[in-house]
């Protein structure tokens, strides 16, 4: 968990298959450094995902290769460490588990984007309008990241989209480990779209990539014009901000103008679309540019695969 947020390292994950009811808790990271029987997942450059379990305390595996497991079975002891390395090797850590996710994304041609937001800032509502519109053209797949309760994942599943529900306990943000399993109990399709909706909090999943092609920002009009000034990592690493609710503007004392030059200033280089959920404004911008993300998946794929047959001649 998250070493400098307030996160607990003894939050205790679940996750439950909303399709199924069935749930599971997901092991911290002192419970998995001593299950000396946990899988360990590859993923080749075509996405193909393999796992194997070892043994930590037989040291003379018969593998064709071997795998360096000490960046991440060094416990922390207190007083060893200092709270910044701590971090890093948190950051490394899942940076490493995010780029397998990547990959395996990547293999199976799936669009993954990572939905961000502060609490009640209309994402579940978003996803709800979002699946019924699209569903009948894309097969759309939710990962629901709360830190309790599936009421969310309940209503994504209502409305036509499998999904299922990541509960973080204390933690207040997904990491890339939750995600990798929370996939293998969702198995989205090939060629599919996964909606990854994050624990509402602007602040710890700007630091932790899932894997995901793209974070995409809402950001309600109720919220004030200086939020981007005022948590510029979540925007900067935002390649589209969604400011939502716009249908509430001519009851807000908001500067809309103001508020996307304070994108600007952090963020150049996003896309910023007017929306409103409740009533539909501006989701025609949204669904276009996921249509055109979802090609650029398949077309990147398909690019790879060429130039990995042309290596072979």
């Amino acid at each position: 968990m998250c070493t400098t947020c307030g996160c607990s390292s003894g939050a205790k994950t679940t996750l439950t298959n909303l399709e199924t009811g069935k749930t599971s808790p997901l092991l911290d990271d002192d419970q998995a450094y001593h299950d000396h029987h946990r899988k360990h997942e590859h993923v080749h450059a075509d996405g193909t995902r393999h796992s194997h379990a070892h043994d930590h305390d037989d040291h003379h595996h018969d593998h064709e290769h071997r795998h360096d497991h000490s960046h991440e079975h060094k416990p922390y002891r207190a007083g060893t460490v200092s709270v910044a390395e701590l971090e890093a090797r948190v950051l490394q850590k899942n940076d490493k588990l995010a780029a397998v996710n990547r990959a395996w994304f990547a293999g199976r041609e799936i669009l993954a984007l990572n939905i961000v937001s502060s609490p009640g800032a209309g994402k579940t509502t978003l996803l709800e309008r979002t699946i019924r519109d699209l569903k009948s053209k894309n097969d759309l797949f939710v990962l629901e990241g709360d830190q309790a309760t599936s009421a969310d994942g309940e209503r994504i599943r209502a409305v036509g989209a499998p999904c299922v529900q990541i509960n973080t306990g204390t933690g207040c943000h997904l990491e890339a480990d939750m995600v990798a399993r929370g996939l293998e109990e969702l198995k989205p399709t090939f060629g599919s779209i996964v909606l990854i909706e994050n624990v509402g909090n602007l602040v710890c999943p700007a630091l932790f990539d899932l894997g995901e092609r793209s974070k995409v920002a809402v950001f309600s009009v109720t919220e004030g014009e200086d939020k981007p000034l005022k948590y510029p990592h979540m925007f900067s690493s935002s390649e589209l901000i969604l400011l939502n609710k716009v249908d509430l503007l001519p009851y807000l004392d908001f500067d809309l103008e103001k508020t996307i030059r304070n994108v600007k200033i952090i963020n150049p280089r996003a896309t910023v679309v007017r929306l409103s959920a409740r009533t539909g404004e501006g989701l025609d911008q949204w669904y276009d540019w996921i249509r055109v993300q979802a090609t650029s998946v398949k077309s990147s794929q398909g690019l790879r695969s060429a130039e990995s047959v042309d290596a072979q001649h």
